[in-house]
């Protein structure tokens, strides 16, 4: 029911009562998408004077409310999407209107929308001294007769696990509140899938529950706040075939009893409670012709929160059942989801090792899979890892906080995964046959989280919202450990390596961590940033505690905080950030006050800059360490991607935290000394510039590079090299490859000069590793020579110190000798495949025709050794049994597609070596599908021919490769086209060709090789296209500059306000967005400038004003100056402002839609605050003034034969405005009333409208009357 009362302002919930206990009943009706439900509240008063209770309640209509049995005296409800629509004819300049109406809804926490009060005769004492048994009379009251009669276990250990957590806390008598509803018409909340006509996929639905609140309460009355934790029964009544789903009809109407409920709307039928028009009517079975005899016999399924009780058909309706699940451990609403379906199931536990289970006996842990129909096996491919992992998380961290763990695959699903209690809900979109390579690692990782995520996440929670980056970083921390001992050391420190050169770029002009919990709802990527440092800052602690303590880290004491969360010990088993400090310092035996203000409560990272010189006279290497974070410009580019983060910053006035000058800690400097021998030193940075002097403690010189030189000519003997015993060192480990006086000449390898030599001959160490033991989140720039980080390549172990010096070598200048290197290192199969891939990818900057394309030579080589016949350029039947090498694979021609000349054009060579491999690609004899491998090839390809413009019959190109014509280019584009249409009728995984295939349309037709047709992308916007693929077309068609065309903008805008999928529009808003930032900040597309490149070759510069410049460099570098660049381009746009409006007030998108799209008006039109009246056809209508902003419109029985022309409008004469007539299209007239009076007669039946305030005059005006002011 939609309320136009105000409730008063009450204390928070946790201050006035807390929830023991919540029963939920849901009667589902799949077709129509409506329920009716039935909720029981256990309320814990904390005072006597409790008299009203707040409730979150959103889409419902209430049809009876009692508190202990008796009618409430008021009942105040406001049902937000109800009041989320102006009654009047409102446009994108009134969403400031819109906006009052929702934005209690809109804040974290939400406001509470149903407020009750409390009967008089209802009195509130005091517990007596034996609260144990006054909590199990009232549970066993609360579970009803016929539970206490059948005397289920599971009620048993309800009671007896409920009392410690719940009711030990209660001091007053219990309040029971109970709520009978229905939903007419579900918008939020829930996600039906399959059941509307020419949808073809297999029907389910399933809670749309979210991390953040205001989901759960969009399905039952609840109090939907993280601070409200209660145990839970739920029971789910539905269809139990497909078949008997298809012939169910409208609701039963209830008659309301028990409450008087204030502010509902007195006409129910014009409009349901959450906005959507129309009426419920009994369903015809023949209205679903695409369903067969198989799929309506399907049988229906219900996977919920929980353990399972019992499953009761209905007695009064065969063709109904009701599941009901039991919630022990008390979890948020929001963790309380579900899933109903013809779900397929799968046992997990098979997978489990044998000495696994013997070591956990009954403790272990049953692991459930769900899927539909058809997708068994890509469910237990993708799955394999998760009972190795729930092991895992049980010995290493303790026991699993529930019973069962459960995972079910939907469509449509926002997120990858969602964590309710027990049961992880995910996408279909991470499903994988064995025959995919590419998503093991990623999606691996994402399923390992989403388990984790139920010890600590689900069971364990922040207890406020700055405290979510402790149960953020935890959770992947624990995901990290497994993913170390499933894919290795190597991988582990790899990945973490990266993480940090990421952190290091995104964390600049951003909160802390500690801040960032509190922003989460503000936008995704502040939850992205959130996952990417928190991890990687516990696991710099963790480092720092094992080397300080000799512990085992951070470990133990997670192991400690989920210990003492499952005795008790943690207050609603909430985990603070004072907390988790304190045990950190008591378990870690160290004082971490330092660690923890630096990295957690503060901003930023360091960057180091070390200079190093060896000491002959003191034998002792003198060392600087400055921080030089603070020299760091503060001010960075604006990026579309993140435009939309950058606003809602600047609007809610987040502030990046301040660069600290000044990080400190303790860090390993390990010298690599003459003899080999590596002698860690452990150095505490204090201050911003640090100098110390570290003893040199080896008596031999460095080796010349002469007895390396024998020792390699020796080796690519096979042949023994004698030494000296003191000489006799470990030189050489990886990279010695190729090294025969036959490979040089035919590699065009290069050595060392004797300069070189020479100076190396004078060195007294190897080599020096900054941050040995990884204890820091920096970037370090080390003043080292080159043979020297050449040395750490080739002789250190550690997998950071060789990414580091891959790093470092891509980074120069081009040059034979650094492509040598690159190249041997390539070739060594010892080498971490991160390290050979990164190597190829420095080897293009090495593709020159000034080092006669040396570079180019040796990926081609490099291709040809691995992948090709021998001495032949035709390339071997696919093998990606070895995935080292199906990376190594991927990633040369990736690699060759980078090479240009000095004009910046890719060489014929190169294209024609990409066009090979693509035409000849055999798979034919390869148990892996090569999708991913064709997709790099054809990605290549493009990428290689966007960087030259298109040759024409009319045109004449001086260019003397041969073959290098119209026939070439257009071959190209045929080949690529041609695996799009192959995935037209073999569909790839994803239907990754089609996608990149769109990719390369895009690619070319940006720079101009091709012509720009919108009509090569609009063909896969249509609705019945797969996901990927349609996200993938919007994407490319707002890249190419499309958000201008009017046309193709209201087609996005429509797709975004009216798809059933929520996963398509929130792509659709992200590709919106995205599509807005570029306007912002004027990276619009080269169509213009490739199209003037190939006309005359030549561009016109005009010089422009001062001003002008200061405008565009406002525009990429400050909000406020981006902002009104777009508002003077797009601003205008009346269709986009139609458009755009019609998305707002669309019946299908939720709440936190609806918010974005209201801050996108706010940024493109000023708020207007009026109310358009328009008068209905064909009847005269009469006005009269009654003073104090109050108008009385009566229809008369006069028709109007003939319509008005307008009046004339005057610029100086605001009466004259005022008192203009307009028509619109269906023939209604439209009066803009002002400081005018319009030229109408009295009237005879007066309906009064008052609008005292621009407050009041958007908190509501009724449709039936039709007034304004302006």
């Amino acid at each position: 029911m939609v309320g136009l009362v105000e409730t008063p302002g009450l204390p928070s919930p946790g201050a006035a009562f807390s929830v023991s206990h919540q029963r939920v009943e849901l009667d589902i009706n799949l077709v129509l998408r409506c329920l009716k439900g039935k909720t029981e509240i256990t309320i814990n008063p904390h005072s006597k004077d409790l008299r009203t209770i707040r409730l979150n309640c959103r889409q419902c209509e209430l049809k009876r409310l009692s508190i202990n049995g008796k009618g409430a005296p008021s009942v105040l409800y406001e049902e937000p999407y109800g009041r989320a629509r102006l009654n009047w004819h409102a446009g994108a300049s009134q969403y400031h209107m819109l906006r009052q109406r929702v934005e209690g809804q809109l804040r974290n926490p939400p406001e509470e929308e149903l407020v009750v009060t409390l009967p008089k005769s209802i009195r509130i004492d005091e517990l007596d001294t034996s609260p144990v048994e006054a909590q199990n009379v009232h549970l066993a009251k609360s579970l009803g007769p016929a539970k206490r009669e059948s005397r289920d276990a599971s009620v048993i250990d309800l009671t007896q696990s409920s009392k410690t957590a719940v009711e030990q806390t209660a001091r007053f008598t219990p309040i029971t509140v109970y709520v009978e509803f229905i939903i007419e018409k579900i918008r939020d909340g829930m996600q039906f899938v399959g059941w509307e006509d020419g949808d073809l996929r297999y029907p389910h639905a399933y809670s749309r529950n979210s991390s953040l609140p205001g989901a759960a309460c969009c399905l039952f009355p609840c109090v939907d706040n993280p601070s409200s934790r209660c145990t839970w029964e739920v029971s789910i009544k539905c269809p139990k075939t497909i078949g008997d789903a298809l012939k169910r009809s409208g609701l039963p109407t209830t008659q309301l009893n028990g409450a008087t409920i204030t502010g509902g709307p007195k006409n129910v039928n014009k409009a349901m409670p959450n906005g959507v028009k129309g009426e419920h009517q009994t369903v015809n079975t023949d209205d679903f012709p695409n369903f067969s005899d198989e799929d309506r016999a399907l049988d229906l399924s219900v996977v919920c929160s929980g353990d399972l009780t019992d499953e009761i058909v209905d007695p009064l309706d065969p063709t109904k059942k009701t599941t009901t699940f039991i919630c022990t451990t008390a979890v948020v609403p929001q963790h309380i989801g579900f899933a109903i379906g013809p779900f397929e199931h799968v046992d997990l536990s098979e997978f489990r090792e044998s000495d696994e289970d013997d070591k956990l006996g009954q403790n272990a842990i049953p692991v459930h899979g769900f899927c539909l129909p058809g997708r068994i096996d890509e469910l237990r491919n993708t799955c394999l890892p998760l009972a190795k992992a729930i092991d895992f998380f049980t010995l290493t961290y303790g026991s699993y906080p529930f019973t069962s763990y459960k995972l079910c695959c939907v469509d449509d699903l926002v997120a990858d995964t969602v964590d309710t209690m027990s049961l992880s809900i995910f996408s279909n979109r991470l499903l994988f046959p064995e025959g995919i390579i590419e998503p093991l690692d990623r999606v691996t990782r994402l399923l390992v989280h989403a388990l984790a995520s139920q010890w600590i996440g689900v069971n364990i929670i922040p207890k406020e919202p700055t405290d979510a980056w402790a149960v953020v970083g935890i959770a992947y921390f624990i995901t990290d450990m497994f993913m170390k001992k499933l894919c290795g050391n190597n991988e582990y420190r790899y990945r973490q390596k990266k993480a940090s050169d990421r952190v290091c770029e995104l964390d600049v002009a951003r909160p802390s961590i500690f801040d960032t919990g509190s922003l989460i709802w503000l936008d995704p990527s502040e939850l992205e940033f959130l996952t990417v440092k928190a991890p990687l800052v516990l696991f710099t602690l963790d480092r720092r505690l094992a080397k300080a303590s000799g512990s085992s880290g951070l470990s133990r004491i997670i192991s400690r905080v989920f210990l003492n969360a499952k005795v008790g010990e943690l207050p609603s088993s909430t985990i603070s950030t004072a907390y988790f400090i304190k045990t950190c310092e008591k378990l870690g035996h160290a004082k971490l006050d330092t660690f923890f203000t630096q990295w957690v409560f503060g901003a930023g990272c360091p960057r180091f800059r070390v200079t190093q010189r060896f000491n002959k006279k003191k034998l002792v290497v003198e060392m600087l360490i400055q921080q030089v974070q603070g020299d760091q410009p503060t001010e960075r580019d604006l990026e579309k991607e993140s435009f939309m983060r950058d606003v809602k910053e600047e609007v809610y006035t987040v502030y990046a935290g301040v660069v600290q000058p000044v990080f400190t800690g303790p860090m390993t400097i390990r010298i690599h000394e003459a003899d080999g021998t590596p002698y860690e030193h452990i150095v505490e940075i204090k201050e911003a510039t640090t100098k110390f002097d570290i003893p040199y403690n080896t008596k031999y010189k460095r080796l010349k590079r002469s007895r390396r030189q024998k020792e390699r000519t020796a080796v690519g003997a096979g042949l023994d090299f004698p030494g000296d015993a003191q000489d006799d060192v470990l030189l050489y480990c990886l990279g010695d490859v190729l090294q025969s006086e036959e490979e040089i000449r035919e590699w065009k390898l290069t050595e060392w000069s004797k300069e070189d030599e020479d100076r190396m001959s004078q060195e007294s160490y190897e080599w020096i590793r900054m941050d040995a033991d990884f204890e820091w989140i920096c970037k370090m720039s080390i003043t080292m020579p080159g043979y020297m980080y050449l040395s750490q390549l080739q002789q250190d172990r550690d997998i950071v110190a060789q990414l580091e010096s891959v790093q470092f070598m891509a980074a120069q200048r081009e040059h034979p000798l650094v492509s040598t290197i690159l190249v041997r290192t390539l070739m060594d199969r010892r080498y971490f495949y991160g390290i050979r891939t990164a190597a190829a990818t420095a080897l293009s900057t090495h593709a020159k025709d000034e080092l006669d394309w040396v570079g180019l030579h040796h990926l081609e080589k490099a291709f040809q050794e691995f992948f090709c016949y021998p001495d032949s350029p035709m390339t071997r039947s696919n093998d990606f049994s070895d995935r080292t090498a199906y990376y190594v694979q991927c990633v040369i021609p990736q690699a060759i597609a980078k090479v240009r000349d000095n004009i910046g054009r890719a060489p014929f060579r190169v294209r024609t070596f990409l066009l090979e491999k693509l035409r000849f690609n055999d798979n034919s004899n390869n148990e892996y599908s090569d999708c991913h491998y064709v997709a790099t090839l054809m990605s290549a390809l493009a990428e290689a021919l966007s960087s030259k413009p298109a040759p024409s019959d009319d045109t004449f190109e001086m260019d003397i490769e041969d073959g290098d014509d119209l026939r070439f280019h257009r071959t190209c584009l045929d080949e690529i086209d041609r695996y799009r249409r192959l995935d037209e009728w073999i569909p790839s995984y994803h239907n990754i060709l089609s996608t990149t295939a769109l990719d390369c349309t895009r690619l070319l037709a940006k720079a101009g090789t091709i012509q720009n047709n919108p009509a090569d992308f609009l063909q896969y916007t249509q609705d019945g296209t797969s996901d990927e693929l349609r996200v993938n077309a919007f994407t490319n068609l707002m890249d190419l500059g499309m958000c201008k065309n009017n046309a193709i903008l209201r087609w996005l805008l429509f797709v975004l306000g009216t798809d059933p999928s929520p996963y398509i529009r929130e792509q659709m808003f992200r590709i919106f967005a995205k599509a807005l930032g570029g306007i912002a900040i004027g990276d619009t597309s080269s169509r213009e400038t490739a199209a003037a490149t190939q006309n005359e070759g030549l561009i016109i510069e005009q010089e422009s004003s001062t001003e002008a410049r200061q405008a565009d460099l406002a525009r990429k570098q400050t909000i406020l100056g981006a902002l009104a660049a777009l508002k003077a381009e797009m601003g205008a746009n009346a269709v986009l402002k139609a458009a755009l409006w019609e998305a707002v007030t669309s019946p299908v998108i939720s709440l936190k839609e609806m918010g974005d799209l209201l801050l996108v008006c706010s940024l493109l039109y000023t708020p207007v605050t009026s109310m358009e009246v328009r008068l209905e056809y064909p009847r005269y209508w009469k006005c009269r003034n009654n003073g104090k902003g109050k108008l009385t419109f009566t229809r008369t029985s006069k028709p109007r034969t003939i319509p008005l022309p307008p009046l004339p409008l005057s610029a100086s004469s605001s009466t004259a405005a005022a008192n203009s007539t307009a028509y619109n299209r269906n023939g209604d007239e439209t009066i803009a009333v002002a400081h005018g009076r319009p030229l109408l007669k009295p009237p005879r039946k007066p309906a009064i409208v008052s609008f005292p305030s621009s407050a009041a005059a958007a908190s509501g005006a009724g449709a039936g009357a039709g007034a304004g002011i302006s």
